[in-house]
């Protein structure tokens, strides 16, 4: 298999980089990824040095480069994506350069050179809030917030191509990942990282949000399912069907960390703040016979342990983000 994997300099992506290069039959892997402040190369010291790897850094909005690196491959993944809610509701606009018209480029180039499968990487979120039961894939897609906006925009373009071009395209929607790399931004690493700290940690409103945390392992082989087995044009979900809420997370990790509670700080909502959300996960079970590995408790634990002992990863990255470090302050207000 010769694959393209966008965004690979990522959390997902680079998980998603180093599972595929254990794989005997990859012959090429080429990681086309523009290096925002998200993307760090330094996820994937251990596959630099493979001959069958490839790093190039660029734009999947450049259509000229993402043509020429598809000549003569089977397979695109893309993860590429801007990805944090609060950022979009500052500013949607690299959101839907990115998230929408880097995904039509990233379409018109594979069809052009013909490429056998086009695996996009979506979300939960864009089913909105589901105030009871799960979303189905063939659910009506309801998102709150800029970029969930984003990635619903871009799953009707990637499924347009299919009833179109006949394009083999495949759509993945995944709960909330977690694991090792993650940016401290993300809701996980950021409460850690501060709980490490003994700094407060900013639980927005009632901390009442359900959310599905899915490991990046768990997701990875899931993906390479998806990819080898699925069936060109169809949506497929991918979580553990299991709910927390924000807030029993929270007192979870604490506990682990033998932190006081009183680290949690209630701040403002956010707004369009999903309630609730739930995915049936029973169409990929039954086609492709995935399911999920790790329980989340125990998922938790194991990452609590993986950044306090990796500090010399998420310091540096914390101490030079000037939008972390403006924006996490202001949270600290109480309501």
């Amino acid at each position: 298999m010769r694959l393209l994997v966008t965004g690979g300099a990522g959390f997902i992506g680079s998980h998603f980089i180093r599972h595929m290069m254990r794989c005997a039959d990859v012959k090429l892997l080429i990681n086309l990824d523009k290096l925002t402040y998200a993307g760090h190369l330094d996820n994937l010291k251990d596959v630099s040095g493979d001959r069958r790897y490839r790093f190039v850094r660029g734009d999947i909005a450049h259509a000229a480069l993402t043509e020429r690196l598809m000549a003569g491959l089977d397979a695109v993944v893309n993860f590429a994506a801007e990805t944090h809610v609060d950022r979009s509701i500052q500013d949607a606009s690299p959101f839907l350069r990115t998230n929408v018209i880097g995904v039509q480029v990233l379409l018109d180039a594979a069809r052009r050179a013909r490429v056998k499968r086009f695996l996009h990487i979506s979300t939960d979120e864009v089913y909105g809030s589901i105030a009871r039961g799960a979303a189905r894939e063939a659910a009506l897609l309801d998102p709150s917030s800029p970029y969930s906006a984003s990635k619903a925009a871009a799953d009707h373009l990637v499924l347009s191509y299919f009833r179109t071009y006949q394009s083999p395209v495949l759509i993945t929607r995944a709960a909330n990942n977690y694991g090792p790399y993650q940016y401290p931004e993300k809701f996980l690493p950021l409460f850690i990282t501060h709980a490490l700290d003994g700094k407060p940690l900013p639980l927005y409103g009632d901390g009442q949000q359900v959310r599905d945390w899915l490991h990046v392992s768990d997701h990875c082989a899931a993906l390479e399912g998806v990819l080898r087995k699925g069936r060109a044009g169809e949506i497929y979900n991918i979580g553990t069907g299991t709910g927390f809420k924000n807030i029993e997370v929270a007192r979870l990790l604490l506990k682990q960390l033998s932190k006081p509670a009183s680290l949690l700080r209630r701040v403002t909502d956010r707004p369009g703040h999903d309630r609730r959300y739930a995915m049936s996960i029973g169409k990929i079970r039954s086609e492709l016979g995935w399911q999920p590995r790790i329980p989340f408790r125990q998922g938790l634990n194991d990452l609590i342990d993986w950044y306090a002992d990796h500090r010399s990863w998420w310091e540096p990255i914390l101490h030079h983000s000037k939008h972390y470090k403006n924006y996490y302050a202001r949270q600290y207000t109480r309501r």
